[in-house]
């Protein structure tokens, strides 16, 4: 009798996503108002995060992303989450358990869903959790980096390279990004079509 091995093999996610021009969006918040770019008319970039209930490594980030906001919010870059997973196959990123969720962790960014999943589709966003830093270029948003929030998902205190936090305070100094993508590692998107 033959034995057959299967060997899983996961690869991160790797986006060729810098210079992307996304358009204006508009996504139903946690607190029930509608949320687009455009609401922010002030805001010179945005840390737009894919993220999800279900996903054990972005349960990791909520107190992470909530730092985030709070530092650079106020220089002009709001942090947006989204949640783009499929509820059919994951009953615990419904749109009900996302607001369950948001008041659990205290968040204080909207968390933004995406129930057709267009807007993860527009961004290639392919992860959970998959951070991209938007920056403002006359009438569009660029994207600047994809990939990794920081390099230690399991302990915030072991962190060595903040990725998201280096690209937004090159930008806000007017420097180039030097790492511009990374792999994003955690749960994939299922896309139903």
């Amino acid at each position: 009798m033959k034995h057959i091995l299967v060997f899983l093999v996961f690869f991160p996610t790797v986006l060729q996503a810098q210079g992307v021009v996304i358009s204006d969006f508009t996504l139903k918040s946690t607190d029930g108002k509608s949320v687009s770019l455009s609401d922010y008319p002030e805001a010179k970039g945005f840390i737009v995060v894919f993220t999800c209930n279900h996903c054990p490594f972005a349960k990791l980030y909520p107190e992470r992303l909530n730092t985030l906001n709070t530092k650079y919010q106020v220089q002009g870059i709001p942090l947006l989450a989204i949640s783009s997973m499929d509820t059919i196959s994951y009953e615990e990123d419904t749109y009900l358990k996302m607001v369950r969720r948001a008041k659990k962790e205290a968040y204080n960014f909207p968390y933004l869903y995406d129930p057709e999943q267009e807007i993860a589709k527009l961004f290639g966003a392919e992860k959970t959790p998959q951070a991209f830093v938007l920056w403002k270029q006359k009438e569009h948003f660029e994207v600047m980096y994809c990939g990794a929030i920081d390099d230690n998902g399991m302990n915030p205190n072991l962190v060595e390279k903040p990725y998201v936090q280096w690209a937004v305070d090159a930008l806000l100094k007017q420097q180039e990004v030097s790492i511009t993508k990374t792999s994003a590692i955690g749960c994939q998107i299922y896309f139903r079509n």
